[in-house]
């Protein structure tokens, strides 16, 4: 049985209210060891655990984890299917944990897409959890930000073509009410794995005034020593918005 996630909270000072994380490295992690890719993205589900973990004792309200792109379905077929078995054994493991921890799940991306068995413990669990929680998982999957941004553009100028909606009078606040989690605040630390700079398609909207934070660690190997040290990161930046920070 899983340990229970820890209570305990953190001592960082300013924590972010939400932070998104690009989960990369997990096939380099695998074949550095001479594993099949699959054995990284398995390691990989042990650190988002982990991480959920450090979350909650940090006091992080929305943790969203950049799971599985659009770009991602070309992958070879017997890793998707290994992924999206990986993702279902994950949802049965630790839906006691969320629950009991108070962790609601929610999901952004083209689920439609998802095999039927995948959708189908989603939407189950994503209603189970949203009954009583104090904190949010929120997963990418199929998930592409330009997408999603085209996506909201249609949705306004239907609006518009049906006199519902002033074009005038389209503005940003307009635009990211039509993204697909229009009620999530936007996050203020993205944190990168594997050392890769760039957001690979990952909220571009939503990340505009994040603070990032970029490690070599691969995936796998990111655990609650990691996330508190970007946490701490995060804690030392001054954060101005076009601004001036004032001591």
């Amino acid at each position: 049985m899983a340990a229970p996630i820890d209570n305990q909270k953190s001592p960082i000072a300013n924590v972010p209210r939400h932070v998104a994380i690009i989960m990369d490295g997990n096939g380099r992690w695998a074949q550095q060891r001479g594993l099949p890719r699959i054995k990284g993205h398995e390691q990989g589900a042990e650190s988002v655990r982990a991480v959920l973990r450090a979350a909650r004792q940090a006091g992080v309200k929305y943790l969203t984890l950049y799971a599985f792109s659009t770009e991602n379905w070309i992958r070879p077929k017997d890793e998707v299917e290994g992924l999206m078995n990986l993702l279902a054994g994950f949802m049965d493991h630790y839906e006691g944990d969320l629950l009991k921890n108070k962790i609601r799940l929610r999901v952004m991306g083209q689920i439609e897409r998802l095999p039927q068995k995948v959708q189908k413990k989603l939407t189950k669990l994503m209603e189970k959890s949203a009954k009583d929680y104090e904190y949010t998982l929120i997963v990418a999957l199929s998930y592409g930000s330009r997408l999603e941004i085209a996506d909201a553009a249609r949705a306004i100028a239907r609006k518009a073509a049906k006199g519902e909606l002033d074009p005038e009078t389209v503005n940003e606040e307009t635009v990211a009410q039509h993204l697909y989690l229009p009620d999530v605040p936007d996050p203020e630390l993205m944190i990168r794995t594997s050392g890769e700079l760039r957001l690979s398609n990952f909220m571009l909207w939503q990340l505009s005034y994040a603070e990032l934070y970029v490690t070599d660690v691969f995936w796998p190997d990111f655990r609650e020593r990691e996330f508190f040290q970007a946490l701490e990161a995060f804690n030392r930046r001054g954060r101005r918005y076009g601004g001036i920070v004032t001591q």
